[in-house]
């Protein structure tokens, strides 16, 4: 069966990467459902961006579900925890971060494979990368590899054989440079978009966590000009 007649889930955040790639799946001639979640994340205000973008990339149809990781805290998205600001590539590459969200990545494919189920698809897109990241363990090849394995035991389509799933996840070895470029090619309105950890009542990105460094340098790096609207910092 060609894409083209084909729906796929796409987890959609609402910073570039999710864009990126729900962009992509447009793109292949995919149905794209898309789900994102609010769980309780200090930066909330992603979730505007993630229902713009649905709607400018022409998503089939866009769920917000609720889940609250708060209950466990671990993560300076999600507890009462300092975001980290003005971190150098080295220090981002020295080990797992503290906005890391436990198990965020399990607990949100764990989520889609159920709606793929349900839409008759074994086609799920998540914009993981192993290249401009902050050290994810749930970000690496190897986890999605496992992560494939594991559904493939666990589904009724895929034990049965007409419905096998597949992880896709079209940035993993990608710069941001490299993903902005091909965003930008696609059409992606990165104004829409939201990537800071730690944006103020208004909305504006801190321009110093780690994912407003990566962005910021993606965007330099991409030669694009950078749409984002920043704190004003001395």
């Amino acid at each position: 069966m060609s894409a083209a007649h084909r729906r796929a889930v796409v987890l959609l955040s609402g910073g570039l990467d999710s864009a990126t790639v729900l962009a992509m799946v447009q793109r292949d001639g995919f149905e794209a459902y898309c789900l994102s979640f609010r769980y309780g994340q200090r930066h909330a205000i992603e979730l505007d961006a993630a229902e713009d973008v649905a709607r400018a990339l022409g998503a089939a149809r866009h769920v917000v579900q609720p889940i609250d990781l708060r209950a466990f805290g671990g993560s300076s998205l999600t507890a009462d925890i300092d975001v980290p600001k003005g971190r150098d590539e080295a220090a981002m590459a020295s080990g797992i971060p503290v906005t890391y969200v436990p198990a965020r990545n399990t607990v949100f494919l764990a989520l889609a494979l159920a709606w793929a189920e349900v839409l008759a698809t074994g086609d799920i897109f998540i914009g993981v990368n192993a290249r401009d990241y902050s050290g994810y363990p749930d970000c690496r090849p190897e986890y999605i590899r496992a992560f494939e394995t594991m559904a493939n035991l666990a589904t009724r389509g895929a034990v049965e054989g007409t419905l096998p799933v597949r992880i896709h996840t079209p940035l993993i070895a990608m710069t941001k440079a490299d993903i902005i470029r091909t965003g930008t090619a696609l059409g992606v309105d990165y104004a829409l978009t939201q990537s800071c950890y730690d944006p103020d009542p208004a909305g504006r990105a801190c321009g110093a966590c780690d994912s407003c460094t990566l962005r910021r340098k993606g965007f330099a790096e991409a030669g694009v000009p950078d749409p984002t609207f920043y704190q004003q910092r001395s």
